[in-house]
């Protein structure tokens, strides 16, 4: 047998979400300020970037070729700069999804875990903390759709 009447549409479904649980809205508003943090390293990157090409500098005065060490240094000082930002903008993004309780949560942080690994202490704590959650157990949200099932 095949839907009948408003089940035909599905706008009509049960739209209604399970509340998220504790952990995981504590781990979203950790998100969120750790992604704060993280925009703001980024933008005191960039504003100090004088300041750390001229303390750079300083060290290459007794090197053969220094000017492909300074290039080296902006490549990656670039680098460094780019990574930082990817993560705090995805680690707010991933927390705010988390608080809505999104599908896309679960993406977000996840990309945002692997980044912040490379940031102590706190990026390691939490990007570990995230990585063990999230992949252990089923989202949250399809397994408030399998309890609706049984």
């Amino acid at each position: 047998m095949g839907p009948q009447g408003w089940d035909a549409f599905p706008f009509a479904t049960n739209t209604t979400r399970k509340q998220i649980p504790i952990h995981m809205k504590t781990l979203g508003i950790c998100w969120i300020v750790y992604g704060l943090f993280r925009l703001a390293a980024g933008v005191a990157a960039v504003l100090l970037a004088p300041t750390a090409t001229v303390m750079f500098g300083a060290l290459l005065v007794r090197v053969s070729d220094p000017f492909f060490w300074m290039g080296l240094f902006h490549v990656l000082y670039v680098c460094c700069i780019a990574v930082t930002l990817i993560a705090g903008v995805l680690g707010v993004l991933g927390g705010l999804a988390l608080l809505r309780n999104a599908p896309s949560a679960r993406g977000l942080l996840l990309a945002a875990s692997f980044p912040s690994l490379s940031d102590l202490p706190v990026g390691i704590a939490l990007s570990v903390y995230t990585l063990i959650v999230l992949l252990r157990e089923p989202p949250f949200h399809q397994a408030a759709i399998r309890q609706d099932i049984s």
